[in-house]
């Protein structure tokens, strides 16, 4: 059974910082690309950040660009996503996506990870 398993979330002040993991099992993990996003309360869900397969290509939306990095490491099966410069408006819940293209497409979400930017 394919898992998307999030962690790192938590309270942070304006100006911090948080990384978030993403450890995937029972996939091929290497095939997928990667993406994190975030939805926050009444809001709908959102892309954050995207890596490709083998982590040569990345996108951010243009509300994190140059405040977070997303990253992969293949041989641990994980993606990341270092947030720095946290804004109150960064709060959401943060979920992994994996994705897959191709003759055998598949898509997978995680449960998601909680991210609160507060004073």
């Amino acid at each position: 059974q394919v898992q998307l398993v999030e962690s790192g979330g938590g309270l942070v002040q304006p100006g911090g910082s948080l990384r978030l993991s993403c450890a995937a099992s029972a996939l091929t993990f290497r095939t997928y690309a990667m993406s994190w996003y975030r939805q926050a309360p009444g809001k709908e869900r959102e892309l954050v950040a995207g890596i490709t397969s083998a982590g040569g290509i990345t996108n951010y939306a243009d509300s994190v660009k140059g405040r977070f990095t997303i990253s992969r490491d293949n041989a641990k099966n994980t993606v990341y996503l270092q947030m720095n410069s946290l804004k109150p408006e960064d709060t959401a819940v943060y979920y992994c996506y994996a994705n897959r293209r191709g003759l055998l497409p598949a898509n997978y979400w995680g449960q998601g990870t909680q991210v609160i930017v507060s004073s």
